[in-house]
């Protein structure tokens, strides 16, 4: 098998991902299936865990689904696909849960341009508390305008 195929695939799956996050928070997540995600927007309830972490147990299984598919039919395509998947999943998390939202307390000092600028977009996202009018649902690749200074 060709190497660099397979990498080819594991990072436009990962690359793909990011539109597919951008996809389903937008119309998705701020569509249909708002109420599990308003409770990340406007938290009502006590606990650590969200309604909206629902939608990564969902990309979890699809991963799983992709490894499962490699390992027991063969289909060489499912690995490289799911460990993008989960790439960008354990990616996600760091970002958005536990650098942006503080969900573990660690990464709070990281002040660089690309760490500000996410930081700022996700700020004006959560600024709109119903699920109309929202703008930036994007994670890894914003908008330019919230790199400048």
């Amino acid at each position: 098998m060709n190497v660099l195929l397979w990498i080819a695939v594991f990072l436009g799956t990962f690359i793909m991902m990011e539109g597919m996050a951008w996809f389903t928070h937008k119309y998705i997540m701020h569509g249909f299936l708002w109420k599990l995600h308003k409770d990340h927007h406007k938290k009502d309830h006590s606990n650590w865990w969200e309604r909206n972490d629902l939608f990564f147990v969902f990309y979890a299984l699809v991963s799983i689904g992709c490894f499962l598919l490699w390992k027991y039919e063969g289909v060489w395509i499912g690995l490289p696909i799911g460990l993008g998947i989960l790439a960008y999943g354990i990616t996600y998390f760091t970002v958005h849960d536990i650098f942006i939202h503080q969900r573990f307390k660690i990464f709070r000092n990281a002040n660089n341009r690309y760490a500000k600028g996410i930081r700022r977009a996700h700020k004006i996202h959560h600024k709109h508390l119903g699920k109309e009018d929202g703008e930036c649902f994007g994670m890894l690749f914003v908008p330019f305008k919230y790199f400048k200074k």
